[in-house]
């Protein structure tokens, strides 16, 4: 097997929320970060990366629940080799804000010894999560460990977590869509979204200003 491969991590802009998007996500939305035409064609080169990479070999793809549920579901059916996949749980979210505490919701089904084993997530922010996983997974015995995320955001790093793959690298921005939430809002987005200036300020975060952008896909 080859060595990792080098995500190309394309950094995307605020873009204006398109026209047809309805009414009451204009109230929420400050704009659009990555559209679901975008996000199609990245996951396709994610795929096509991986596939390359892990060729001939079975890979066990541990997710992380929630916020992953839709970018593994698309990213999974860009692999071309064995595979496996199961699920985890840890979260250190409650009310949409880190309380700075992990809590492991779910364990492992598969067993992991000796395995080449991809972790998928949402996003790496903090990294904390990432990192308990990884320790978890090397405890469990996983033979390599690797992680794709599908955002990457390194202003909030904490921990020293690199990704070996990346969708999209992003400003400190607060994202929802595409299973990324708020409060267990906007999950279902089929975008990349930015909150609005008046939910920002519950974060601590700063409204990036938006430019104008063609019409979603």
């Amino acid at each position: 097997m080859r060595g990792t491969v080098k995500s190309k991590r394309p950094v995307p802009e605020l873009h204006r929320l398109d026209r047809r998007v309805p009414s009451v996500h204009r109230h929420t939305l400050a704009g659009s970060a990555v559209s679901q035409r975008v996000l199609a064609r990245r996951i396709a080169e994610l795929g096509r990366e991986m596939a390359a990479d892990y060729a001939g070999t079975e890979v066990v793809i541990v997710a992380l629940l929630n916020g992953s549920v839709l970018f593994v579901a698309d990213l999974v059916r860009q692999w071309t080799g064995p595979m496996k996949l199961d699920f985890i749980g840890v979260s250190s979210y409650r009310g949409g804000l880190s309380s700075g505490r992990l809590v492991h919701t779910k364990d492992l089904r598969l067993d992991v010894r000796g395995r080449e084993v991809l972790v998928v997530d949402d996003i790496l922010d903090t990294g904390r999560t990432l990192e308990a996983v990884r320790r978890r997974l090397g405890a469990l015995g996983a033979r390599r460990v690797r992680i794709c995320v599908l955002l990457d955001k390194p202003a909030g790093r904490i921990s020293p977590v690199q990704a070996d793959y990346v969708g999209f690298r992003i400003p400190d921005w607060f994202v929802v869509g595409y299973g990324l939430d708020f409060e267990e809002h906007w999950r279902n987005l089929p975008f990349i979204g930015v909150l609005h200036p008046e939910l920002e300020s519950r974060t601590g975060r700063q409204r990036p200003k938006a430019k104008p952008a063609p019409v979603l896909s």
